[in-house]
C-alpha cells in the first residue's frame, strides 16, 4: 500500500471518529435496541394492569398518589430493560448465529460487551431501587423476576433444556404482580390470578415462535421444543396450553359481563385457530398466525381488564 493510500485512509478514519463525536454517535440508541423496548412495553401495560386494578380494589387514590404510579412503571421497566440487556450480553456468543439476533449491538461490536454488562446491572439496580422506594415486596418479586431471567433461563436451561420456556414464563409473568404489590402487598387472589394467565399464555407465544425460527434455533444449539420433539408435539403442547388458559380468564367473572364474553370468545378463538393447526399443511403459516393472534389477544383482554374498571 502506498503512502499516498495510507494517508487517504487514515484521513477517512479521523473523519468518521469526527463524525461521531459531533453527532453523539449510535450509541444511545444501542442500549436502546439492547433494552428490547418492544417486550418493555407490552409488560408495562400488564404492570399497569396489575397496579391500577390494585387500586380499584383497594379504594388506593392512584390520581392523588401520582409518585407511585410513576416510581412504579419507571422502576418495572428499569429492571425489565436490565434483564433484557443482560440477557444480550450473555447471549452474544449465538446471536451472531441467528437471523433475527444477529444485529443486535454485541454482535456488530457497537457496544463494548463490559459496558452492556454495566449497563445491565446498572438499570436493574436502579429500577429495583425505585420500587424499593415503593413497596419492598414489590422490589423482591422483581428480584425474583430478574434472577429467574437471567439465571435461571438465559445463562442455564436455555441452553440445555426444553423447559426454558417454562422457566422463562415464570420470569415474564410477575409484572402484574409488581404492579398490584406496589398498593396492595397482600397480593389478592386477582393478583395471582394475573400472573396465572400471563404463566399460561407464554408458551404458546413462544413456542410459536420458535417454529417460525426453528431453523435459526436448530443453528444455534438452542434446545426448543420444534427443534427437539418437531412440530406435530410443539401443536399439541400449544393446543394444550390455550385450553388450558380459557377458563383460567373466565375465573376473573367478577370482572363483569363485558369482560367475561370478551375473554370466553377470544380465549375461544384462539383454540380454535390453534385446533385448526392440526388440519393445515404449512406449518409455519399456522404458527404465524398464532402468534401474532396471542399478542393481540394478551393486549385486549389486559387493557379491557382496566376499561371494565373505569
Amino acid at each position: 500500500m502506498s503512502k499516498t493510500n495510507t494517508a487517504i485512509e487514515s484521513t477517512k478514519v479521523l473523519e468518521a471518529e469526527e463524525t461521531e463525536v459531533v453527532s453523539g454517535g449510535k450509541s444511545w440508541k444501542d442500549y436502546v435496541t439492547l433494552a428490547k423496548m418492544g417486550i418493555v412495553t407490552s409488560n408495562l401495560i400488564t404492570t399497569f394492569t396489575g397496579l391500577f386494578l390494585a387500586s380499584v380494589y383497594t379504594d388506593f387514590q392512584l390520581i392523588q398518589n401520582l409518585h407511585i404510579l410513576i416510581l412504579t412503571m419507571a422502576g418495572a421497566g428499569l429492571v425489565m430493560a436490565g434483564g433484557c440487556t443482560l440477557n444480550n450480553y450473555i447471549d452474544r456468543d449465538i446471536d451472531h448465529l441467528m437471523e433475527r439476533t444477529k444485529e443486535r449491538p454485541t454482535v456488530t461490536g457497537n457496544i463494548k460487551p463490559t459496558n452492556v454488562l454495566v449497563a445491565g446491572l446498572i438499570q436493574s439496580a436502579v429500577g429495583i431501587m425505585m420500587l424499593a422506594a415503593v413497596e419492598t415486596i414489590a422490589a423482591i418479586i422483581a428480584i425474583v423476576g430478574l434472577v429467574v431471567y437471567v439465571l435461571i433461563y438465559t445463562m442455564w436451561l436455555k441452553r440445555v433444556s426444553t423447559l426454558n420456556t417454562v422457566a422463562g414464563s415464570i420470569s415474564g409473568a410477575v409484572p402484574p404482580l409488581i404492579g398490584w404489590a406496589a398498593v396492595d402487598p397482600g397480593l389478592h387472589i386477582y393478583a395471582w390470578l394475573l400472573f396465572s394467565i400471563m404463566f399460561i399464555w407464554q408458551p404458546p407465544h413462544f413456542l410459536a415462535l420458535a417454529m417460525k425460527r426453528s431453523h435459526e434455533y436448530k443453528a444455534a444449539g438452542i434446545p426448543m421444543l420444534p427443534v427437539v420433539a418437531g412440530f406435530a408435539m410443539t401443536k399439541r403442547q400449544i393446543v394444550v396450553y390455550v385450553a388450558t388458559l380459557l377458563p383460567i380468564s373466565l375465573f376473573l367473572y367478577d370482572f363483569g359481563l363485558t369482560y367475561t364474553i370478551a375473554a370466553a370468545v377470544l380465549g375461544l378463538a384462539w383454540l380454535l385457530l390453534g385446533l385448526a393447526g392440526f388440519k393445515m399443511k404449512d406449518d409455519i403459516k399456522w404458527a404465524r398466525l398464532m402468534f401474532v393472534y396471542s399478542l393481540n389477544y394478551l393486549t385486549i383482554l389486559f387493557v379491557l381488564m382496566v376499561i371494565v374498571h373505569m
